[in-house]
């Protein structure tokens, strides 16, 4: 008896959990009916996001405080010591201790030397051509993804009988991108070889939380600032993502690497300024500038954190892939379900079918965005993703531009140049400096 008094202490602190979600389900009903009320009043339009949020915060926490609370008596108890054998305590190992042989992400006894990030000494035209295949990978799928994304948020969907509606349950949005991206990487661990996965699980949570909160907040930000405004924020994200580097990793850069960065963001700022209509300056909010921090905080922490996970653990990109949207999806189904958003969305469907197409074809985009994300991150790190996908917002306002017949100022053509120029100079200094290192370890190893 005495060995299943832990697994026992377990579902007690499971079910002491349920009672707890019971009451928030209970809470979260009452927010419901007092945001209608909310939504109603004068301020509804700049702060309603606060409950939306709180809302989200909630559902989140029907999986994230049950493990918590695991997570604390497994350390205070040493459970993982004892060596139990039953379901329970797979489970638990494999979350807190990592996998060890036939672990979820595995899908092949691979040798522990063989790992995602043994990175070969790659040569600058094999540097040129990955990081060619990279770009535009990112730039197809996401181009087309920001099409559908600006569609879905915007498009009045008619029914059979002439009624017109908008769709805006950023939550499902974001739940719907993640669901394609699991199946698909969860297929690929089953079809194709993978080095043993030994990540403990619970890391994932983390970067999982910050990057549905993140994308959260950026479909909820199109709700406050202007376009322009949103694209600018995003050009400058890059050093906030170099800041939270030296936070996280420890990463130290190079001169030319700030250098670049500064360039990049005035580069895009002169060709935003140039090229975008100024239509929306009053649309900017107090809370829209909330949101697009928030935004960029925690996507530059996603980002950083995943490529510290690269480093210490010789994750696949697939796996993380698969875990980080297993956990994505999981929170965001919890907190749809605590707000019966579920049922809501299906009768949407059910009323305008088109939409259903819309949800396939932007899952289908982000899910390959996805697999691009991941491979560039493990192959070239957060600030060359980054830069890629600073640069393909400038081609999004510039399509946008060839096709409405936008005029293009000079400063707007500069600003093309100055982000071009800033991409080939960080490639060229980042190369010249590899190969000096390269060099002085040569000499190094002659001389001994």
């Amino acid at each position: 008896m005495g060995n299943y008094i832990p697994d026992i202490v377990i579902c007690i602190l499971i079910l002491f959990s349920l009672s707890i979600i019971y009451g928030t389900t209970h809470l979260i009903k009452t927010l419901t009916q007092s945001e209608k009320e909310i939504l109603t009043s004068t301020w509804s339009h700049n702060y309603s996001w606060i409950l939306r949020l709180c809302l989200n915060l909630l559902g989140y926490a029907t999986l994230l405080l049950p493990g918590y609370l695991i997570y604390n008596y497994v350390r205070c108890s040493k459970y993982l010591q004892r060596g139990g054998k039953g379901c329970i305590s797979k489970v638990v190992h494999a979350c807190f201790l990592g996998s060890g042989e036939n672990g979820l992400l595995d899908s092949a006894a691979y040798a522990s030397t063989s790992t995602g990030t043994s990175h070969a000494q790659r040569t600058f035209a094999q540097d040129v051509l990955l990081l060619t295949y990279c770009f535009f990978g990112l730039q197809i799928s996401y181009l087309t993804w920001g099409y559908l994304q600006e569609k879905i948020m915007t498009q009045e969907y008619v029914d059979a009988d002439g009624n017109k509606a908008h769709f805006q349950n950023s939550q499902f949005l974001v739940f719907i991108n993640r669901i394609l991206a699991f199946l698909m990487s969860g297929l690929y661990l089953l079809i194709r070889r993978q080095p043993r996965h030994t990540t403990p699980l619970y890391k994932y949570v983390f970067c999982s939380l910050s990057n549905i909160m993140s994308s959260w907040c950026q479909y909820e930000a199109l709700k406050y600032v202007s376009f322009p405004t949103q694209v600018l924020a995003k050009a400058s994200k890059i050093i906030p993502v170099m800041i939270m580097g030296k936070i996280i990793s420890r990463t130290t850069y190079e001169y030319y690497e700030y250098v670049t960065a500064v360039l990049i963001s005035i580069g895009m700022t002169l060709f935003m300024l140039g090229s975008a209509e100024n239509k929306a300056g009053g649309a900017t909010t107090f809370s829209g500038v909330i949101l697009l921090t928030g935004y960029m905080v925690l996507d530059s922490f996603t980002s950083n954190y995943q490529n510290a996970l690269f480093k210490e653990y010789g994750v696949t990109s697939v796996q993380m892939m698969c875990a980080v949207n297993m956990f994505s999806c999981l929170l965001t189904a919890m907190s749809l379900f605590q707000q019966s958003s579920f049922v809501l969305t299906i009768i949407f469907m059910t009323r305008y079918p088109s939409f259903i197409t819309d949800c396939l074809l932007i899952s289908i985009c982000s899910a390959t965005g996805q697999l691009y994300i991941f491979y560039t991150i493990s192959k070239f790190g957060p600030v060359t993703f980054v830069i890629i996908m600073t640069i393909r917002q400038g081609l999004a306002i510039l399509l946008s531009c060839l096709m409405y017949h936008h005029n293009i100022t000079v400063f707007g053509v500069f600003g093309i140049l100055l982000v071009f120029g800033a991409m080939f100079l960080r490639i060229y200094c980042n190369n010249r400096l590899r190969a000096i290192k390269r060099r002085r370890t040569e000499a190094t190893n002659i001389k001994d």
